[in-house]
């Protein structure tokens, strides 16, 4: 019989590089999957990795050993899956996975909700910057290992989406939950006493960064005017603006893990360019990470809090804050979104741009989570806003949208503004009639045109409805 030589030489070549690649590409899961995890509970979460190409990842979950998931990894040494998880609880699990010889197990998960803290600094702001003012005891008393953390690394990738980050995941002890966002912290607590499971907090947060950085290139291909913004965008020295520094290497690594939704308080970088341009980025930003996570993901944010500089600072050139949380406001168009009002809640320093309460601030994203989400109808974290107004003589009378009738918490109601036709305004008196209609007033304004309340950078509100929130700050002009 002839021998073939070339034949068995392309055989050995094609045997020999079968064997590399099983050598170079060990099965490997991404940071985000490890030990201690939080998977969402009751879905078909998303696995991922890499492995040998051309062969099977069998996965199979402690919960429902029967039930064996098999991937197949590509050419390009990746695979991805499903895997359907019960509803969670007290009990931990274990999942497999195994490819060849090569096997992984990941211990002690527990199955629950999953949400994603993001933003700057006031999202960064954990117990030990300084102490949280409306903590009271929570960390004296935690002993609540429901709640685990997983805090993403800083990093900068502008020119690629890396696959993966650092970071592991912690089982919740008072030193681990002091050194991760405390507005992160105490949206987990309520969302966990108020569910009795489980709950995954993942923090992707940087202080100083402005919006852009945590959104893709492709959101500003196509749009010279923000990319005139983008250029100017030198938030700080040690964070400059550029598109998708964030997102690639703190954002993009996490996805596809199935989340319940994000929370987000960021903004006041954005004061200095790109406050006429932000609710515009921001919904691009939302719709991008949904498209990014494969699923329409609810988002609740800040608006950002008032804020007066200390003499000498440069931050926030009047009325730039002001403009900011109206842009802020008008992302709520974006469908499953929620807005947090905090303007009542900065009551320890208006000058220092870093509020001290955490609690409240948590409380309220809960709220908005808990109703919109979870379906608690006994909930009402709606804001009382602006409806409308009419002119009677020297007088404005607004209508607001509220839950029961405003009150005032201060002998005086406070931070309203009038003007006519000159467009100069002038501090306005206010009360409230029998029917909670709001008559705005000044001796300096004969016809009114135009009102504002709390819309400067530093004024807070004093009105209130039934439920203790505040009416959120707003102007009937576009001047």
């Amino acid at each position: 019989m002839k021998i073939n030589i070339k034949n068995i030489a392309i055989i050995l070549l094609m045997l020999l590089a079968s064997k590399v690649t099983e050598a170079q590409a060990p099965l490997k899961l991404p940071a985000i999957i490890s030990d201690h995890a939080v998977f969402q509970q009751s879905a078909n979460v998303k696995l991922w990795g890499w492995g040998p190409g051309s062969n099977k990842v069998a996965i199979v979950g402690s919960w429902n050993k029967s039930d064996t998931v098999f991937a197949k990894i590509g050419a390009d040494f990746t695979w991805q899956t499903t895997l359907k998880t019960p509803k969670g609880g007290d009990n931990t699990y274990t999942i497999e996975f195994i490819c060849k010889k090569q096997k992984l197990t990941i211990k002690d998960i527990l199955l629950g909700e999953v949400w994603l803290c993001g933003g700057q600094s006031n999202m960064e702001y954990s117990f030990n910057w300084g102490g949280v003012s409306d903590a009271g005891d929570t960390l004296n008393a935690y002993n609540n290992k429901q709640i685990r953390f997983f805090k993403v690394p800083l990093a900068f990738y502008e020119k690629y989406p890396q696959s993966d980050c650092k970071g592991e995941w912690k089982v919740g002890t008072p030193s681990i939950a002091k050194d991760f966002s405390a507005v992160g912290y105490f949206f987990g607590k309520y969302i966990q006493e108020a569910l009795n499971a489980p709950v995954g907090l993942i923090g992707s947060y940087q202080g100083g960064s402005c919006i852009q950085v945590w959104c893709p290139k492709e959101l500003f291909e196509n749009d010279l005017e923000q990319q005139r913004i983008n250029e100017n965008e030198l938030v700080n020295e040690w964070i400059p603006g550029l598109p998708a520094l964030m997102y690639n290497s703190m954002i993009y690594p996490l996805a596809p893990y199935s989340l319940s939704g994000v929370i987000w308080y960021q903004g006041e970088s954005n004061i200095f360019n790109s406050y006429k341009t932000y609710s515009k980025v921001f919904s691009g930003m939302i719709e991008s990470w949904r498209e990014l996570f494969k699923s329409q993901l609810p988002f609740y944010y800040v608006q950002i809090a008032p804020f007066s500089p200390r003499i000498g600072e440069k931050y926030f050139i009047a009325p730039n804050a002001a403009l900011l949380r109206e842009q802020q406001e008008a992302t709520l168009t974006v469908p499953q979104t929620g807005m947090a009002n905090i303007g009542d809640l900065v009551i320890n320093d208006i000058t220092d741009i870093h509020p001290k309460t955490k609690a409240g601030v948590g409380k309220r994203l809960a709220n908005l989570a808990l109703k919109e989400v979870y379906g608690k109808e006994n909930i009402q974290p709606y804001f009382p806003h602006f409806s409308s107004f009419t002119v009677s003589k020297n007088k404005a009378i607004l209508k607001v949208t509220s839950i029961g009738k405003l009150s005032c918490k201060e002998k005086v109601i406070k931070s309203f503004q009038i003007a006519g036709s000159d467009k100069v305004f002038y501090d306005a008196v206010a009360n409230l009639d029998k029917n909670s209609n709001i008559i705005v007033y000044s001796k300096k304004v004969l016809v009114p045109v135009s009102i504002r309340y709390c819309f400067t950078n530093d004024q807070t509100p004093n009105l209130f409805d039934v439920n203790g929130l505040p009416l959120l700050p707003f102007r009937t002009d576009r001047w």
